[in-house]
């Protein structure tokens, strides 16, 4: 079974299939409760979430981000520098206020420039996925086996390497809101991998956005790249965080 992985509103949007079976898609709570409902030992999972932390940040990230930037041009800016997994950790708790949010995004800043060099905060946009890398590193570290099936991939990077190197011409979104012509880009590209149109211009389910639906699909071809051993991580070999968590963005 091969599953593509994005993270939504919800929680998690994927973009499933069997093999010979045509895809499907589902919107899980949780992470641990995507993993349920998978055949046990058998599926192959390609998520857009970093996987492996830093214990101190350097320039540029943990180090996949300064390898695949040169790749996307235009479209580096969406590959996000991963702070330190103090930082990470240091706000852990839901918040009921946006005020309560902006105060815990300050103090994880001052967590991750205490640990980088040169001292960097953390960007509101990257902040908001921290509960989301949690929950993955989380189930990586107390269930090893998982890091044979479940492996950090990154949408810009995915459609980059099916277009044959080519980074995607427009963005999916302008100012927050979806770019159909960007959009449009991204579907014509996913139809010559094998997606029929019909699957990929139906709504995105409830809890999930359109550009969460088509980053999950894009997963899901290249977890059929790592099945079938075509594709590759950067950096390659794979780095390993003080877990022995891989660390690579795999396209």
């Amino acid at each position: 079974m091969l599953v593509g992985v994005d993270g939504c509103k919800a929680g998690w949007i994927a973009v499933h299939r069997h093999p010979d079976a045509a895809p499907s898609i589902s919107v899980f709570p949780g992470f641990a409760a995507l993993l349920a409902a998978l055949p046990a030992g058998g599926a192959t999972i390609a998520v857009d979430m970093p996987i492996g932390l830093p214990d101190f940040s350097q320039r540029g990230g943990r180090g996949p981000e300064a390898i695949v930037r040169p790749l996307l041009g235009q479209r580096q800016s969406s590959v996000f520098s991963i702070p330190s997994r103090a930082a990470l950790y240091a706000e852990t708790d839901g918040f009921t206020t946006v005020e309560a949010w902006y105060a815990a995004h300050r103090r994880a800043s001052e967590v991750a420039k205490a640990s980088s060099d040169p001292p960097r905060g953390v960007s509101i946009q990257a902040f908001g996925i921290f509960a989301k890398i949690r929950e993955i590193d989380a189930l990586l570290i107390a269930r090893p086996e998982l890091r044979g099936r479940v492996f950090e991939s990154h949408p810009e990077v995915a459609f980059c390497r099916l277009n044959g190197g080519q980074a995607m011409a427009l963005p999916k979104k302008v100012k927050g809101a979806i770019n159909l012509a960007g959009m449009e880009e991204r579907k014509a590209l996913l139809c010559r991998h094998g997606y029929e149109k019909s699957f990929l211009d139906q709504p995105a389910p409830k809890g999930a956005a359109a550009d969460d639906f088509l980053d999950a699909a894009a997963m899901m071809l290249i977890a059929g790249r790592i099945a079938s051993g075509e594709a590759r991580p950067n950096p390659d070999p794979p780095l390993s965080d003080r877990f022995g968590i891989p660390v690579a963005i795999w396209a």
